[in-house]
């Protein structure tokens, strides 16, 4: 098929188009300074350049809370009783931890076939820059789990974005709503005109977003020798890409069963959020325009702002593929032996754990950390992929997007004609 003149502008003048130039401008503003100017200066300018990015996500994590709470009480409202809920959440359920089990299986065989970690010769590794990962290990309890699905306050959860406490609360507050009937119809219907408000500002905030995709990238570039990190980590980063490819045709393979032709469409309208995640190494970023996107792909509101929450916290494939790539690696270049069960219960443990920490920074590395201390694997080999870990978690934002944009679909189309919605406007 070919591309008009009229496309191509269309495309560069869209968000992806400009998300494009703006990571290949920061990538060349990066290498250029980085080979040009002392490394202190290169920090400087790349501490000060990254606030670009800061400024972006922030805004986008101002809208995030309000958006949740708000387009989740309307969803669960308009679903009308406990009996849906369940439904709907047994499926979601059902598909998280179904494709969090696939997505660990992928790491492991690829990280057992491959073996990106033995023999492995690395110099001048900075065990100091592990101790921040490491020092969040403690908080990988069971009380700290039940702490990040249970709110002690709806006000402290929306402050710090505790996204699956505020599904909680909002879970809790539509039910309510929906059984007292016609007399709350004013509330909610309130609440539906505030998500559209808050949707309106998500298209101000991602005017914003090749800024902040080219503040991330040239940040980066800045003070890492690119050329240097590949070659020394290109066994560990050629295998991971193998990796998260694998996951991402399987995800896509899965979304042509259960989509068919429409699966097409899909991946045209997340371009854009994939792009956003991909430059600023967060999925987070992009919660707000992936709801946008879903909606207008014909996925209904009150499926989409209850699954996508959800998916948030329980459904982060590319990071669970990660886990157990990066934990085996650290096992093999410390010859540290694990046999196939000790490997299939280092996989169950961070199939677990890893439901207990949305929100926490660096998030993957924080569970392989705290997972590596359970095994008797050195908790300080950590620092061995701190130096490539945000290029894999480009990767793996972005595969997170996918996962999650695949689930809320495929779920919004089995619950088609299923359930009967409340009528605000009466």
């Amino acid at each position: 098929m070919q591309v008009t003149e009229n496309q191509k502008k269309s495309f560069f003048k869209g968000l992806t188009g400009q998300i494009l130039i703006a990571m290949f401008l920061g990538a060349a503003l990066g290498i250029i300074l980085h080979n040009t100017i002392s490394p202190e200066a290169a920090q400087s300018f790349s501490t000060k350049i990254k606030m670009l990015a800061t400024i972006f996500i922030r805004l986008v994590q101002m809208i995030i809370s309000p958006l949740v709470f708000t387009t989740l009480v309307v969803g669960i409202a308009k679903l009308g009783d406990i009996k849906t809920v369940g439904r709907i959440g047994g499926k979601a359920l059902g598909w998280f931890f179904t494709a969090s089990f696939i997505s660990l299986l992928i790491g492991l065989f690829y990280v057992n076939i491959l073996q990106p970690g033995v023999g492995l010769k690395l110099e001048h590794v900075d065990m100091a820059a592990a101790s921040e990962v490491t020092g969040k290990t403690q908080n990988l309890s069971f009380e700290n789990f039940v702490e990040h699905i249970v709110p002690k306050s709806i006000i402290e959860a929306m402050a710090t974005n505790e996204i699956l406490q505020i599904v909680v609360f909002s879970i809790f507050f539509g039910l309510a709503a929906a059984s007292l009937g016609s007399t709350v119809k004013p509330i909610i219907n309130a609440f539906d005109k505030l998500s559209h408000i808050v949707l309106k500002m998500v298209n101000y905030v991602m005017n914003f977003a090749p800024i902040g995709v080219f503040g991330a990238i040239a940040a980066v570039f800045a003070i890492r020798d690119a050329e240097e990190l590949v070659i020394t980590y290109f066994k560990f980063f050629g295998s991971f890409l193998i990796g998260i490819t694998t996951l991402w045709v399987l995800l896509i393979a899965v979304g042509y069963i259960f989509l068919k032709g429409r699966m097409t469409e899909l991946l045209k309208r997340i371009t854009g959020p994939l792009a956003i995640a991909f430059g600023t190494t967060s999925s987070e970023a992009v919660f707000p325009k992936l709801t946008e996107e879903l909606e207008a792909f014909g996925v209904r509101d009150r499926i989409v702002s209850f699954m996508l929450p959800l998916g948030y916290s329980f459904n982060l494939d590319g990071s669970m593929m990660y886990m157990t790539f990066a934990s085996i690696f650290i096992a093999q270049f410390y010859n540290v032996h694990l046999d196939l069960g000790t490997q299939m219960a280092m996989l169950l443990v961070l199939m677990l754990t890893s439901k207990g920490i949305a929100g926490v920074p660096r998030a993957s590395l924080v569970v392989v950390a705290a997972t590596c201390g359970m095994f008797d694997i050195p908790i300080e080999g950590i620092a061995l992929i701190l130096p490539i870990d945000h290029f894999c978690d480009m990767f793996r934002s972005a595969t997170n997007v996918l996962g999650n944009a695949l689930a809320t679909s495929v779920v919004g189309q089995w619950e088609e004609g299923k359930g009967v919605e409340i009528d605000l406007s009466k």
